[in-house]
């Protein structure tokens, strides 16, 4: 009777590595294609025509200063009059005043040394309170 000399198999204790990298970028795209990003739902802006100007009465706009130190100020029309307020009273202020005049107009303006951030709190304010004409200006 021969003995056979048959051979064991030897188990690997290794982990093969050599297609991870394939399987990680395979992923990878994968993850990149398929996903969706949100977009962001602001306030619609529509830019007048070059050149366009039209004339508005004072009595239709309703002044907001946003000052460096983040108080907000708000003068009525031709009012000489003007309100300190907080950035989060806007809204109230804007229901208020668009319930006794529905052609008003919200004039912002910014001044140059003023955050970015306490012209969208304003700005924030007036879209909760449903404005939807509002013109930006820089204060000069």
């Amino acid at each position: 009777m021969a003995i056979l000399n048959q051979k064991k198999s030897k188990v690997s204790d290794e982990i093969p590595t050599a297609s991870m990298a394939d399987i990680a970028f395979l992923l990878l795209i994968f993850f990149l294609v398929t996903t969706t990003f949100p977009k962001d739902k602001g306030l619609p802006v529509v830019l007048p025509q070059k050149g366009e100007e039209v004339q508005v009465s004072q009595k239709n706009i309703l002044h907001i200063i946003i000052r460096p130190d983040g108080i907000v100020e708000v003068k009525r029309g031709e009012s000489t009059q003007v309100q300190q307020v907080r950035a989060d009273d806007i809204e109230a202020i804007w229901r208020q005043d668009v319930a006794q005049n529905p052609n008003l107009i919200a004039a912002v303006k910014t001044h140059p040394d003023a955050p970015h951030r306490f012209m969208i709190d304003v700005l924030d304010a007036l879209q909760l309170a449903g404005a939807e004409r509002i013109s930006l200006q820089i204060l000069e």
